[in-house]
């Protein structure tokens, strides 16, 4: 099916504009291969102007416009981005580009007071090296100023999913599918390890390969489609080595892990379900950001707990069993900021969003996610009309 982008823009100061250096970046249909339009890919120069409307808009009117404004006035502004009527000009800026161009100068600019980013964990360190330069830049300016540039990071995840031996196992199965492939495994939470429990590891692994065998792999755009293409020809070649890795390093491709036969064009993986995993293997230790599901079993709860806290990761984690005191025991031993219980990847946006360890800090989504944008100010009045009395006033002298 032909696909038509509609050319874009930069969106700056409320208005549309080309980028400075007037650079685009194709956009490659990942079901076809094919090249489909192009995007402005914004550099330092974009950012800063970018940076200095927003600054501009927050210092309008004294502030009135938008930083000192009032909930309900801002709630107004929100309203009307549904009814597509513009925000004050500087709001809201969109600059598209590549990380190093735009993400980078964006990260480290010193007028941006809070960066959230969600991403690679690579990149998440150089957005914390950026946002310490800054602090080091302030500091030299005056010994007395020590200004902080809040960021909070969303980052990757290798989270587990539990599966104990008392559950209806037809359902078990497709949580565990949809944990891990529903958006071909292109999500930082996707519970991409499963912890099994040994006795019904035969029977669930048999219809788990049954059910994955029945996904339907396909464009996005066709009815029924459950499985599309990975994003690019780079991350698809990273997903087919991850695989490759495994199968080297002792494990076994139970299914999938391949190009689909019927489609010859596209970024296209069957899911691939990967036993005989052992914990020091990389695609245990490793997010692969794609449809590959890695297995190991287990024989006690104690065991499960330790398997699934065994990765450097802390975004989600799942346990599925019909024993809710156990749900409840194990759902608290995790260490991850999401867990789902008796299910696996749902989200609801007033609900906190972030993890622990190398997954980030900070929580997106709901009040807390609110608190991360917000500045506490103490302001102390003296109500007392006696003098405070510390000094003695001259005429005492």
């Amino acid at each position: 099916m032909a696909i038509s982008i509609p050319s874009r823009q930069l969106f700056i100061d409320g208005e549309w504009r080309e980028p400075v250096k007037r650079n685009r970046i194709p956009v490659i249909n990942p079901a076809t291969e094919q090249i489909v339009g192009d995007i402005p890919a914004a550099t330092a120069e974009d950012v800063d102007i970018a940076v200095k409307a927003a600054r501009r808009a927050l210092k309008r009117n004294g502030g009135k416009e938008w930083a000192t404004a009032s909930g309900a006035h801002r709630a107004k502004y929100l309203r009307a981005i549904a009814a597509k009527v513009g925000l004050p000009p500087g709001i809201l800026n969109i600059l598209s580009g590549l990380g190093p161009d735009a993400g980078a100068p964006l990260a480290s600019h010193p007028d941006v007071d809070k960066v959230a980013f969600t991403g690679s964990n690579a990149t998440g360190s150089k957005i914390m090296t950026a946002a310490a330069q800054n602090v080091k830049a302030l500091l030299n300016r005056s010994c007395a100023m020590f200004v902080w540039q809040p960021v909070t990071l969303e980052l990757g995840g290798k989270s587990p999913i539990v599966v104990f031996d008392d559950v209806d196992i037809d359902k078990a199965v497709e949580w565990a599918l949809f944990g891990c492939f529903w958006t071909n495994g292109q999500i930082c939470s996707a519970t991409s390890r499963l912890i099994l429990h040994e006795s019904i590891a035969k029977e669930f692994l048999d219809k788990l390969v049954k059910w994955a065998k029945n996904i339907k792999i396909s464009d996005p755009l066709e009815e029924g489609c459950r499985l599309g293409p990975v994003v690019s020809a780079g991350q698809y070649e990273k997903v087919l080595k991850f695989v490759e890795t495994a199968k080297r390093e002792g494990a076994t491709v139970l299914f999938g892990g391949k190009r689909p036969q019927h489609l010859t064009k596209g970024f296209y993986m069957e899911p691939a379900i990967i036993t005989d995993v052992t914990t020091s293997m990389q695609i245990w230790r490793d997010e692969v950001f794609g449809p590959v599901l890695c297995v190991k079993t287990f024989s006690t709860e104690q065991e499960a707990i330790e398997l699934a806290n065994d990765t450097h990761y802390g975004l989600g984690s799942a346990v599925i069993s019909n024993d809710l005191e156990r749900c409840d025991r194990v759902a608290k031993a995790f260490e991850a900021g999401i867990v789902w219980v008796n299910c696996s990847q749902p989200c609801f946006s007033q609900a906190p969003w972030g993890g622990k360890k190398r997954s980030g800090f900070g929580r997106e989504l709901g009040e807390w996610g609110l608190e991360n944008y917000l500045s506490v100010k103490q302001v102390t009045r003296y109500i007392s009309n006696e003098p405070w009395g510390w000094y003695k006033p001259p005429s005492k002298l």
